[in-house]
């Protein structure tokens, strides 16, 4: 009797033991921690969300408001690297200049037009998971970047999505 593929049997469960690890390594992480992570992600969902739903009226208010939340949020996530670095007897230059350049970005994002600001938002957010995958490890916190995976899709989602879809002309704006 022949149901799938051998390759898609390696392939679900590959899966599942990731999702095992996945879910052993979360559960190592404090759950005040994963609450104020996950409930981050909250205001990123929502304003994404009420920007497809909204009136054509109030849609520059959500989206100006997703906009300063992500700069808000990128800030942060630049700022954990001088937390790392002042934690050594001497801070290291490249983390420090690092921790201040994703708040930077995040101001030049407020400068630009909201779907735009956005987009450029999406792609910092990209930039510093790629910095945070190399850097974590370096501090001993590789357990940490599962959580920090899952927020940052969702975090490049919720402003990508959006501002995508009011370029293109598919936000829908209606009630």
């Amino acid at each position: 009797m022949y149901l799938y593929p051998s390759w898609l049997a390696l392939i679900r469960n590959r899966a599942h033991l990731y999702d095992q690890t996945m879910l052993a390594i979360d559960q190592k992480i404090p759950f005040v921690v994963r609450l104020l992570g996950y409930g981050g992600v909250v205001p990123f969902v929502a304003l994404a969300t009420l920007s497809f739903l909204v009136s054509p009226a109030h849609k520059p208010y959500v989206m100006f408001s997703l906009l300063a939340y992500g700069g808000t949020i990128i800030s942060f996530v630049g700022a954990i690297h001088w937390g790392f670095t002042m934690l050594d007897a001497r801070p290291s230059r490249s983390e420090l200049l690092w921790g201040v350049c994703p708040s930077l970005l995040a101001w030049i994002s407020l400068l630009l037009q909201v779907e735009i600001g956005l987009l450029f938002q999406a792609f910092v957010l990209l930039v510093c998971l790629v910095v945070d995958y190399k850097t974590y490890p370096l501090y001993g916190l590789h357990q940490w970047l599962p959580m920090r995976l899952r927020l940052s899709i969702a975090a490049i989602l919720s402003t990508g999505v959006p501002a995508l879809a009011d370029l293109s002309g598919l936000g829908l704006g209606r009630v």
